[in-house]
């Protein structure tokens, strides 16, 4: 079969998606099962991968379910535990003190603080701790998760202190033993330096593209969810957003460059997180106290807005309880994040050592393997830190038992999509070694593309990497699968294939903006059932000027030797200058 009608084929189970999950506006628990039928039925009937495997590969994603659904569990209920001792009250009542201005809220809370978890613990967990936080402040749900999805951009190519680049990226290009070789040629001695190198280069690319994420993020909450549903409102609040934004991305660069992949996101989100909340408690280019923005009243959200996981805006704060107290169980996730995964005290060793850890190697004696490492899993951390919790905040074990069962209502009508998304991936990954010998789905779609793409590919390559983050859910995952290959294809096109690896681990990051897993992820933690379509073109534009601008950037790099003005840096001008008019626009708008 042709490589044009593989990469055809290969794009059904996606397509699927895109017409009962986005277009049809099906629940993704109607909507998935489809998707994973066609994955299959390809997998089976056209790359003839043995039942055996296809069933392996099943099971291995109900696994993979199964610990997603621990760790929303354990985010839900340490919200549900603060909710209960009052400690929400007390944070909504301190970001009320630096401002009540949802637009500010959500740039501390999802660019910022998101991007420092990120950078601890990756994998999800931003919006397993930002989006019920910002929840229990009083933000619709969706518009909650909307947030922490668009920011899960620019942070993580280095989240879980550098995983993506460290195992991903390193995985896949050394499958290849040349690899090696060709670091030494280069100058590298050692592969931790190459990987630097590359990181270095990715963060670069971020650093450009993240510029306007933190104004996007509060454009399309008032867009979505403001009463006036107007982009304006959120520009108009650029400045501290463009503010925000280097804030991050500065340090997270020279992190990037001086210190290597590890620690860019965790330091830049702590760094600029410290210094947007001085700032804004000096009132520094913030808004007219006039001029604050809130959503509207509840009773007139649409529906769609809101979720199983509720809000108590009007609970009073406990006089008893102090903004420190009531921030410390957060503080307690963020450092045993950082503790637990820091290489220099080396306790990944201990927590998952295979006596903690559940194993079910080649299942049914396919190359499939899954595991568990339940003391790994943020899940844990998040458990463990509501117990502590009751001590801390003198909570009743009664009221620690309300929020048990409210955290189990909200997560078991929110799990069933779980149950057919991963599994679908997990078919879709593991589709090679088939009788036909065709490569897996992923890397034949990727080829597809690249034979039509020619000189063009840097445009596509950040798409391709969003591609496998959103089949995957993992921007590891689809550097594991898609950097060899792009490093083949930076050769094919006469390209440095290096600047082409980063494109695809900048487009693997961008890629988790719209991802079915993680959308249905943060939706079961938000307890929104069923909506996660509305939620993925809800993040649409945002991925799509992520990958554009980034994918325009790196042309515009291996193309220099043709001059500044190449395709790719007037394109990527273009979109910058878009954004400028827009925002001189509303701003006017405004003064008139």
């Amino acid at each position: 079969m042709s490589t044009g009608s593989l990469a055809l084929l290969s794009l059904l189970p996606i397509i699927s998606v895109a017409i009962f999950l986005v277009l049809l506006r099906w629940p993704a628990s109607r909507a998935m099962p489809i998707a994973y039928l066609v994955a299959a039925g390809l997998a089976l009937l056209v790359w003839e991968v043995s039942a055996t495997k296809i069933l392996a590969a099943s099971i291995n994603g109900l696994i993979v379910a199964g610990t997603l659904i621990y760790i929303i569990f354990g985010a839900i209920l340490l919200l549900n535990t603060l909710q209960q001792s009052g400690a929400i009250a007390t944070i909504r009542q301190g970001f009320s003190d630096i401002t009540p201005d949802r637009r500010i809220q959500v740039i501390i809370i999802a660019w910022l603080f998101g991007s420092f978890i990120e950078g601890s613990a990756g994998f999800g967990t931003p919006a397993a701790v930002a989006v019920p936080l910002m929840v229990g402040l009083g933000f619709p749900a969706m518009a909650a998760v909307v947030a922490g999805m668009i920011i899960q951009s620019t942070p993580v190519s280095f989240g879980a202190m550098g995983t993506p680049i460290l195992v991903g990226v390193s995985t896949g290009l050394s499958a290849d033993p040349e690899m090696a070789a060709y670091a030494a040629e280069r100058g590298f001695a050692e592969w931790d330096q190459f990987l630097e190198f590359i990181a270095a280069r990715v963060a670069l690319i971020h650093a450009l593209a993240g510029t306007f994420i933190p104004l996007l993020v509060t454009a399309v909450m008032t867009r979505f969810f403001g009463a006036n549903r107007s982009f304006a409102e959120g520009f108009r609040v650029w400045k501290f957003a463009l503010f925000a934004a280097f804030a991050m991305t500065i340090p997270y660069l020279l992190v990037a460059t001086f210190l290597g992949p590890e620690f860019p996101s965790m330091f830049g989100g702590m760094i600029g997180l410290a210094i947007v909340v001085i700032a804004a408690k000096a009132g520094f280019l913030m808004p007219p106290a006039n001029e604050n923005w809130d959503f509207d009243s509840p009773d007139k959200w649409d529906e769609e807005w809101t979720g199983r996981l509720k809000h108590s805006v009007d609970a009073p704060a406990p006089a008893s309880m102090g903004l420190i107290r009531a921030w410390s169980p957060y503080v307690f996730v963020a450092g045993l994040l950082i503790l637990t995964r820091l290489r220099a005290l080396d306790l990944e060793s201990i927590l998952r050592a295979d006596f903690v850890t559940w194993n079910w190697p080649q299942i049914f004696g396919s190359d499939i393997s899954a595991s568990f490492q339940i003391l790994w899993s943020p899940g844990t951390i998040f458990i463990l830190v509501s117990l502590i919790t009751i001590g801390l905040h003198g909570l009743r074990l009664p009221d620690y038992g309300q929020a048990m069962s409210s955290s189990l209502k909200t997560l078991l009508p929110a799990s069933t999509a779980l149950v057919f998304t991963v599994p679908m991936v997990q078919v879709f990954i593991n589709s090679s070694g088939g009788a036909a010998g065709y490569e897996q789905m992923p890397i034949a779609l990727a080829e597809g593309v690249a034979n039509v793409a020619g000189s063009a590919w840097p445009f596509f390559a950040t798409f391709i990497g969003g591609l496998g983050a959103f089949v995957a859910g993992s921007n590891t995952v689809s550097n594991m699968m898609f950097s060899l290959f792009q490093f083949g294809v930076g050769e094919r096109i006469l390209a440095d294939p290096i600047w082409i690896v980063a494109l695809q681990a900048v487009g693997g990051a961008s890629g988790n903006i719209i991802c079915v897993h993680n959308v249905v992820a943060a939706s079961a933690v938000a307890g929104l059932v069923g909506k996660e379509g509305a939620v993925i073109r809800k993040t649409l534009l945002p991925f799509l000027y992520y990958a554009l601008i980034s994918g325009s950037i790196g042309y515009g790099i291996v193309n220099l030797s043709s001059g500044v003005l190449n395709v790719g840096f007037v394109l990527a001008a273009l979109i910058v200058l878009t954004i400028i008019y827009h925002i001189v626009k509303y701003n006017r708008r405004q003064t008139i």
